[in-house]
């Protein structure tokens, strides 16, 4: 995989900040510095997004998937497929989180 926009049509830190545009509303704090985004493939005509939730049975799962999903598609060009794929291994766990979420979790 090739980070170079010019070959690939979108860079992964791109998606990336894409991505912590998506707040969990049940916490208040991007997908992102929760640790929930595992992977980001970027390829010419599509992105594909691995991620989690904080437990399976989260109630946002599937919003919080469809809103990481608009918020990829609002930033690539026409004609790129955006998949994201919700997995549950490796399981979410609080050390996951970047040190700011910790931070603002009250978790330091």
């Amino acid at each position: 995989m090739n980070d170079n926009p010019s070959r690939e049509g979108v860079s992964r830190e791109a998606v990336y900040d894409a991505l912590r545009g998506v707040i969990d509303p049940e916490v208040g704090i991007n997908i992102v510095e929760l640790g929930l985004v595992y992977d980001v493939v970027t390829e010419a005509d599509r992105v594909a997004v691995t991620m989690t939730l904080t437990s399976p049975a989260c109630p946002m799962g599937a919003h919080l998937a469809e809103e990481g999903r608009q918020a990829i598609q609002g930033m690539v060009p026409a004609g790129v497929g955006v998949d994201v794929r919700l997995a549950w291994e490796p399981a979410w766990n609080p050390e996951m989180m970047s040190d700011e979420a910790k931070r603002l979790l009250g978790w330091n």
